[in-house]
């Protein structure tokens, strides 16, 4: 029989065992459609990324549940994929042509350059996808998805034109978030809001025809261009006589009047506002109220345009600049506060956003959120942790119409057509030959293409073949959770659940589990910027992927970020080298004879074995604890059931249970060596199978090493890997709760001796003699499991005694469980060598409390010093008496025993 090689050293066999699984279509789901699905979909990573720390906690926690579920029994699917990024892929092929050649995508032409993005995906595109196999995902290669190819494309342009047929999809100038760098609209979700420096600019508009005037403050005085009104609050006595009056916006010299609107807080600035509809979206809506002109000052990159005047072509703060020194030269600048602002940025280049009028096209909101806000209220869709629901709503109960247009070539063209005779617009899934309207053929497409979460909001079942009417999407629809970081709730999560509610008439998922993300040790957010991001593969490199996973896994509690420590890594490495080396012991103990017993340890039936108490402990220990593990996983306490796999591994089985068989091991009795082997096989068998999930390459490859039987292979596992393995499942057989209660009160004897070794600096190889106080059952306990407390504590004899009257001359004890135990000093100590010891202490503390003493009779000192120095003095002063005091009694006993 073989065993593991001697060092621990993952990099000797992780690729290997990946292979190897891959190669067998481990992965691969069962053709048995009777079993239960449980079905995840993997969010998709860009195409441009590369593995980061937060897609290997993201992609270890599901992972762990696809293994575990697959061990239960379960026809598991995890569908692995990647994103096309419109934004991030187009600005990456753009940069290349432009570094590497010098010409714009213009330049190329929309044909030329997506067949270089084309190209740019065929040799870059699948980097993350060969990154994410070292974290060890058991994910279906055999169906991996992107979100452009053929089944997936084909799903976005049924999905936009079923949303248009239903009114649900429209074209209309709206406001949008404009990005001046990418060039693009941006929806609400794609837009991050930053707290940044700025100021507020109070400016009179003179009044006209004899009016008063008005003072507004804004913090965006380029945008006066476009003011069409200034607004007040009807309720504002202040202004409750100016309504109706003209004024004129200075510089810009345009005549606009003064209206009332509920928009306006008389308790900001001022409580005037002006109104620029094309510039902002609260005044966009008081427009609409009012039926005020919609004009725009700036141009798509964020340029004034002609309405600006002599102002045309500056940039927009340039513009800012010029425009305050004209406003304060004509005496109309009030004054300039200094004011944190909130501002709107680009997700992607972090520009500052414009609100800007375009037509663009719509996703009506309302009609669609409304069975998504009531899943979850109704508890169909469960949050893991519950808080999240309330962003969730947050989001859902305030949603404006999603801008779905993107100008970009990169991306899912969206499916209209525009007349050039009669400019009918029509949109359909092929392109069509004719206007049905006029008969004419001078068409063109809509040249936009879609958001990027358009065709990702499709995800969960256009993976599994919709629009057709798939087997896979009967049986695996819906699937069973989302694991997701809280940053992408709105932009991917809520669009899911509307989509599937919309297009397939059920929840795309049950559970939604939330996680947070991975920090470095100071707990700041991993970035570019920073310099503070940890590659996962150099971490694999170094410690390999099981340390990694188990770092992040047991790190993580729902909804919560952790940080980065890399102690605990390295604490995860000394957890799989203790698993190691304690399997080497096992392996390195079985013989070719054991074939009688393994089989018999390996069923729940264990009355043909004559187990000692030992391993009835065990076993029931194992039992209790696969239950609580199997409870943790159900509730998503991954982290939870990591710790309780790794305390049963390190405590129970490693530190506890081979060291009391070592004795039965290394003894006479042959027929119960072999069940202490067959015991020790079954232990490990359902151990590595419970770390699995989190630990998949050691476990299996320590798996590999040893003996089985006919029943760990079958048709759709032949080679016996331990991912097919059962799940341990929980009997009342199993329970041998005397057995518990009595191992339990040893350790703990056993911890107790060691401590009291421990307090007086006795070393584990002096032998001592023991008195034992018991009540209850734990004297008959303590005598049963004598024979460990001595060997494994070190002591040569136990007296068991009813009163401490018994006790005779100096002793240590401790308390235990319904017991003391009392140790003999004299067992203890070597007298002469703590005279010597205390002798030291002694000569070391008296100097101490001389040097305070002198310090604090010294007049000089005490009237400079300030009162809580001279207070912090004088405790260390009692505080060395004190133990200079103690040593003094240790002396006199010790001399005592001396002689």
């Amino acid at each position: 029989m073989s065993n593991l090689s001697k060092t621990y050293d993952p990099k000797s066999f992780e690729s290997r065992i990946y292979d190897e699984w891959e190669q067998n279509g481990a992965f691969r789901p069962s053709e048995d459609r009777s079993k239960k699905p449980f079905t995840i979909v993997m969010p998709p990573p860009n195409i441009t990324g590369k593995l980061h720390m937060g897609h290997a906690l993201d992609q270890a926690l599901q992972d762990a549940l696809i293994r575990w579920r697959r061990m239960q029994g379960y026809n598991t699917l995890w569908i692995p994929g990647s994103d096309h990024a419109s934004i991030a892929t187009e600005v990456k092929v753009k940069n290349k042509i432009r570094d590497e050649e010098g010409l714009t995508k213009e330049d190329l032409g929309r044909e030329k350059f997506l067949d270089r993005v084309w190209d740019w995906k065929e040799e870059y595109g699948g980097t993350i996808t060969r990154q994410i196999r070292k974290l060890g995902n058991s994910c279906d290669w055999d169906r991996e998805r992107f979100t452009m190819d053929e089944g997936c494309s084909r799903a976005v342009v049924k999905q936009f034109v079923n949303l248009y047929n239903k009114g649900l999809i429209y074209r209309g100038n709206r406001l949008i978030n404009w990005c001046p760098q990418c060039g693009t609209s941006l929806s609400d979700a794609e837009v991050e809001h930053a707290d940044k420096n700025g100021k507020y600019y109070y400016i009179k508009y003179p009044g006209v025809d004899g009016g008063e005037g008005i003072t507004i403050a804004t913090s965006r005085p380029e945008t006066m261009f476009g003011d069409v009104a200034v607004a007040v609050s009807p309720d504002d006595e202040r202004y409750k006589d100016r309504i109706g009056q003209k004024v004129m916006v200075p510089v810009v010299g345009r005549i606009v009047p003064i209206i009332a609107d509920p928009y306006p807080d008389p308790e900001k600035g001022t409580g005037a506002v002006k109104i620029t509809p094309a510039h902002d979206p609260n005044d966009f809506e008081v427009g609409e109220r009012h039926d005020l002109e919609r004009l725009s000052g700036l141009n798509d990159d964020a340029t004034m345009n002609s309405l600006a005047g002599k102002y045309e072509g500056m940039d927009r703060y340039e513009c800012r600049k010029a425009l305050i020194a004209d406003i304060e030269a004509a005496g109309c600048l009030v004054k300039v506060e200094e004011m944190v602002i909130p501002i709107g940025e680009c997700y992607r280049c972090h520009t500052a956003v414009e609100p800007m009028l375009s037509d663009q096209w719509f996703v009506k909101m309302k009609e669609l959120a409304k069975p998504a806000i009531d899943v979850v209220k109704e508890k169909k869709l469960i949050f893991v942790p519950e808080r999240f629901e309330k962003i969730y709503l947050h989001w859902l109960e305030d949603i404006r119409d999603w801008c779905i247009s993107r100008q970009l070539w990169w991306g899912h063209r969206i499916p209209a057509y525009y007349c050039e005779d009669c400019g009918k617009v029509i949109v359909a899934e092929e392109a069509p030959e004719k206007c049905p309207e006029c008969g004419g053929t001078h068409l063109h497409q809509d040249e936009d293409v879609l958001d990027t979460w358009f065709s990702s909001a499709l995800w969960p079942f256009s993976t599994l073949g919709w629009p057709e009417d798939t087997e896979d999407l009967k049986y695996y629809y819906p699937t069973s959770v989302l694991v997701t970081g809280y940053d992408i709730i709105f932009f991917w999560v809520i669009r899911m659940v509307f989509s599937g509610i919309e297009t397939m008439g059920e929840i795309p998922f049950k559970y939604v589990y939330v996680h947070g993300l991975v920090r470095d040790a100071e707990g700041r957010k991993m970035s570019k910027s920073l310099g503070n991001g940890i590659d996962p593969l150099e971490v694999i490199e170094q410690y390999g992927a099981d340390a990694l996973r188990f770092m992040l896994i047991n790190g993580i509690t729902p909804g919560n970020d952790m940080r980065f420590i890399e102690e605990k890594l390295m604490a995860a490495r000394n957890f799989a080298n203790k698993l190691w080396n304690a399997s080497r012991f096992v392996i390195m103990n079985l013989t070719d004879e054991d074939e009688n017993y393994l089989p018999m340890a390996d069923t729940a039936d264990l009355s043909a074995l004559a187990l000692q108490d030992e391993d009835k402990w065990i076993i029931s220990t194992v039992n209790a604890a696969a239950k609580e593990i199997t409870e943790n996983m159900e509730k998503f306490e991954l982290a939870l059931g990591a710790q309780k796999t790794y305390d049963l591994i390190w405590n129970n089985f490693c530190d506890w249970y081979i060291e009391f068989v070592k004795s039965r091991l290394y003894g006479d009795d042959e027929e119960d060596k072999k069940v202490a082997r067959a015991v020790l096989v079954r232990v490990l068998k359902d151990l590595l199978k419970l770390l699995h999930p989190v630990m998949p390459f050691i476990t299996e490859e320590i798996w590999s090493k040893l003996p089985h039987d006919d029943s760990e292979t079958d048709a759709e596992n032949e080679r016996g890997f331990l991912l097919r393995q059962s799940w341990p499942v929980y009997s009342e057989s199993l329970v041998f709760a005397e057995e518990e209660a009595m191992m339990e009160l040893a350790t703990e004897a056993i911890r107790t001796v060691r401590n009291i070794r421990a307090e007086v600096d006795a070393p584990p190889s002096k032998k001592v003699r023991a008195a034992v106080l018991a009540s209850g059952k734990a004297e008959d306990y303590l005598k049963r499991a004598q024979r460990h407390i001595m060997t494994q504590a070190g002591v040569t004899e136990i007296d068991y005694i009813s009163s401490k009257d018994q006790l005779q001359g100096d002793v240590l004890s401790g308390v235990i469980t319904d017991a003391e135990i009392f140790i003999a000093m004299d067992d203890l100590v070597d007298y002469k060598a703590e005279a010597e010891r205390l002798a030291k202490e002694k000569k070391k503390l008296e100097g101490e409390v001389e040097r305070l003493e002198k310090k604090l009779s010294n007049e000089a000192f005490v009237s400079k010093a300030p009162e809580k120095v001279i207070a912090g003095e004088k405790a260390k002063l009692a505080d060395y008496q004190g133990k200079l005091a103690k040593v003094l009694d240790s002396i006199a006993s010790v001399e005592k025993k001396l002689g």
